[in-house]
């Protein structure tokens, strides 16, 4: 599942491939992935526009077109590739974007749960999967103070407090196990129940790992690539996700799996033990 850092990976990716490409025809093989468009106006509308620019925001990507914004949500599985040359469709392929200079950009979608919707220029940030998100996780907007304060108003557990992208954005459930970990806080703790020294080392643990995992390109779980086909490599870095009973890095202890708001948990239950 990609989440913020394969996200941003894969931005960077287009950003090499595609910026300044004008696009000459879209072709949509499953009309279900348009979010608020007909097929064919979505077609229409994106035929002879240009790209000038790929932002991300949370785990959304917003390119920026000529006359549009075009905004892409990858959920689980979804991803681009890249062709030089025009190429035939796989059976996972969605959508097609053919530029004028021959090469083309193909979204595929195992589970055709991602989704695209064209906005008028300057209303991404109002667009309702995104005017909800919480701060970037940057050590320039995600504030320590802010964080306390909305943690110490749930009763919610920590874990799927976070997996709501409302108190930051970014994190799934692989980096939210790996951030639980790194801070020493068990995932069922309740949020309004954390102290000021928990609070303090799981903010910090936040915005280093998935900067971490950004500068290591993500993590590959069976099916993530980039834009450019690379696979991440921060899977060689994860301490819990994954690792059921292997030894935990910190203690020995096995790593235990749970499940917690319906979700596969990972965790030491010696470093982070549950409060009574």
């Amino acid at each position: 599942m990609p989440e913020l850092p394969e996200v941003e990976t894969v931005r960077k990716g287009l950003s090499q491939l595609v910026i300044g490409k004008e696009i000459q025809t879209v072709h949509v093989l499953w009309e279900r992935m348009i979010a608020n468009e007909k097929k064919e106006c979505f077609e229409q509308q994106l035929s002879g526009q240009s790209i000038e620019t790929i932002q991300r925001r949370g785990k959304f990507l917003i390119f920026f077109l000529t006359s549009n914004e075009l905004i892409s949500h990858l959920r689980m599985e979804g991803k681009y590739e890249y062709f030089p040359k025009e190429t035939a469709p796989t059976k996972h392929t969605h959508v097609i974007f053919q530029f004028t200079d021959g090469s083309e950009l193909h979204y595929q979608d195992v589970r055709k749960f991602g989704r695209f919707a064209l906005v008028e220029k300057g209303t991404w940030s109002s667009y309702p999967g995104i005017a909800k998100l919480g701060p970037e996780p940057t050590a320039s907007q995600f504030s320590l103070d802010s964080f306390q304060q909305k943690l110490a108003k749930s009763t919610k557990a920590i874990k799927p407090l976070l997996l709501e992208q409302k108190l930051v954005t970014g994190l799934g459930n692989i980096y939210a196990d790996e951030v639980l970990w790194q801070a020493k806080i068990h995932p069922e703790t309740g949020a309004n129940t954390l102290t000021e020294k928990e609070i303090k080392l799981l903010h910090q643990a936040i915005i280093r790992v998935l900067q971490e995992a950004v500068e290591a390109g993500g993590t590959t779980i069976r099916t993530y690539h980039n834009a450019l086909g690379e696979a991440g490599t921060f899977q060689i870095s994860l301490h819990a996700y994954g690792q059921q009973g292997k030894p935990c890095m910190r203690c020995g202890t096995p790593i235990k799996k749970i499940k917690v708001a319906q979700r596969g948990t990972h965790f030491c239950p010696n470093c982070q033990k549950k409060k009574e």
